[in-house]
């Protein structure tokens, strides 16, 4: 009986020690994903095809397996990607932790839902569903951000890799200046940035240079609309799709009730827009005493804009017009011959 008794509590340290910390718990599910044969641990196989981004080479996942393989078996579990992890994840503990939280809170939330909304008042089941809403809503922006800041820091680390890039020579030329302020905007997103005021003005003009030309552009665009006007070029010339600057001209007609809605998602566009490479300048206005937003974007050339189409801050973008506006969107597109290009 004393035997028994003695060894009870060396039983219990080492299930104490086994607990993950709050918000590790994400490590499991990782591996239960990963691992495609259901052995409880992953293979350099299963390792890479779950880790690999597109970025680190095939020689860089491996040496990065064999470093979270502390114990020298060829194989990855759990505890050893929880001890790789833990030492990196910085301020992402922290948000590891309260996502596990968040995850808690809604699963209650859904069951408590399900089981109570058939019984509630009809003014109830309002609150509930416009809970349930703005809570989809602040989730989807959280999300936008992080899509953003995703792709921004991969096309970083790609340039980096790819090293210096003679530039592509543009008819535009910065000064000085411009130059180092179009710097500053592509690498990071400062607090003072312009887009910021999108929020309270629905208005963003990035100086009065381009500002005239927007509204030199706008007039232009509004007499092609209105009557047939037949352009003749001076000498024949065959486009190229790299040596075109793409302008593009989005019409946004927003419904009053979405419209701050709307000014975050489209902050939150612009941001990550105007941080990708070939995006030479990104502006909108909205007009007096009307819902409705003009967008203009200028883009190196049109594959530059086909690529960005396919980003995931731009699908959603898309995804939320379908409940921000009225109507569908107009676009206009705009190839401009980008040698000898002069903007007056």
């Amino acid at each position: 009986m004393d035997c028994s008794e003695e060894v009870q509590p060396v039983c219990e340290e080492p299930s104490s020690q086994m607990e993950l910390k709050k918000g590790m718990s994400i490590f499991i599910d990782i591996v239960r994903r990963a691992d495609k044969n259901d052995d409880g641990k992953l293979s350099f196989d299963e390792f890479k095809s779950y880790f690999s981004d597109g970025v680190l080479t095939a020689e860089e996942l491996k040496e990065l397996f064999h470093a979270i393989d502390t114990h020298n078996t060829d194989n990855v579990d759990t505890d050893e990607l929880c001890e790789y992890f833990s030492q990196h994840l910085g301020e992402y503990e922290n948000v590891l932790a309260a996502l596990e939280d968040l995850n808690m809170s809604i699963l209650k939330a859904m069951d408590k839902t399900k089981k109570d909304y058939q019984e509630s008042t009809h003014l109830e089941q309002f609150v509930t569903r416009f809970l349930l809403k703005e809570t989809t809503n602040q989730l989807h922006s959280l999300q936008s951000s992080l899509e953003c800041a995703m792709e921004t820091t991969a096309e970083q680390t790609r340039q980096e890799k790819q090293g210096p890039v003679k530039p592509e020579v543009l008819p535009i030329q910065w000064s000085g200046r411009r130059s180092n302020r179009r710097l500053q905007r592509n690498s990071s997103i400062s607090p003072n940035n312009p887009l910021l005021c999108l929020v309270n003005s629905g208005v963003y003009d990035e100086d009065n240079h381009w500002t005239i030309q927007v509204n030199r552009l706008q007039k232009l665009i509004d007499r092609l609309e209105q009557r047939e006007i037949r352009l003749e070029p001076v000498e024949e010339e065959v486009l190229e799709s790299k040596s075109h600057i793409l302008i593009v001209q989005r019409q946004l007609s927003v419904q009053e009730d979405e419209l701050e809605e709307f000014r975050l998602a489209l902050r939150q566009y612009m941001e990550c827009a105007s941080a990708q490479t070939g995006c030479l300048h990104i502006a909108v206005q909205r007009l007096a005493n009307e819902s409705r937003f003009i967008l203009y974007e200028f883009w190196e050339h049109n594959n530059v804009w086909k690529n960005h189409l396919q980003t995931n801050y731009s699908k959603t973008f898309q995804r939320g017009n379908v409940d921000f506006l009225e109507i569908p969107e107009t676009l206009t597109t705009m190839l401009v011959p980008g040698k000898n290009l002069l903007l007056r």
